[in-house]
């Protein structure tokens, strides 16, 4: 594995973030005077990001969504996510061993996510988990995001890494879409954010726990 690039997404994929961004949905539908949502319907829309949360939240209480509204919908969606950005947000079983032991047989580890890079940064800091990886490329790190394959390319540069000697581990269709547009292996991990189960969407592998990332990622390179 020396000199492989592991990428990984951030929701869904290293924590699971869904209670803290849930709450922060219901939020701010109640400042303007509307119900709290269950988190079973929000969850398939959070790796599209706060904004498709909120519009989706607005259109469940059969309203639709306005830009002005919604802009400063959003804005107070931040400003108290960030205040509460790892309430009960917590890495997935196993995810740190086997960070652990990626590393200790010289792989380099990145994020790309569509999360803003500032609170990717604050969430993975109030876990312990940002001195694991080299790179951390968000939302507003490039001037593209996924699916465009330059976000994951980009993410990888950033670690030091070679764009075409890496592999992806994500949970969404974005995840797997833009790994295939750069040309890269796709791991898939069922537990995270999307309403099509992700066997079904085609990627190279799925696991279940990340006790089993180490052997996927060694079967998919000896391909």
């Amino acid at each position: 594995m020396r000199d492989l690039t592991i990428v990984f997404d951030l929701d869904g994929t290293l924590v699971e973030t869904a209670p803290d961004l849930v709450r922060s949905t219901n939020h701010v539908l109640g400042l303007i005077g509307l119900a709290p949502v269950e988190a079973a319907l929000l969850r398939p829309h959070i790796s599209f990001g706060s904004r498709a949360m909120i519009e989706h939240a607005l259109r469940l209480h059969q309203r639709q969504p306005v830009r002005d509204e919604t802009d400063d919908l959003q804005r107070a969606f931040l400003a108290y996510y960030e205040a509460n950005i790892a309430a009960e947000s917590h890495v997935y079983p196993g995810l740190e061993e086997a960070l652990e032991t990626l590393t200790g047989r010289g792989a380099r580890l990145a994020v790309c996510t569509n999360k803003q890079e500032r609170p990717s940064r604050e969430l993975l800091s109030a876990l312990g988990l940002i001195d694991r990886f080299g790179a951390i490329a968000g939302r507003d790190t490039f001037p593209v995001h996924k699916p465009d394959p330059e976000h994951l390319r980009g993410a990888i540069r950033l670690a030091g890494g070679d764009p075409g000697h890496a592999v992806m581990v994500g949970d969404s269709e974005t995840d797997i879409k833009t790994a295939r547009a750069a040309g890269l292996p796709v791991i898939a991990v069922p537990f995270g954010y999307t309403d099509v189960p992700v066997h079904e969407l085609g990627p190279d592998a799925v696991v279940d726990h990340y006790r089993d990332l180490v052997a996927t990622v060694e079967r998919l390179l000896s391909r």
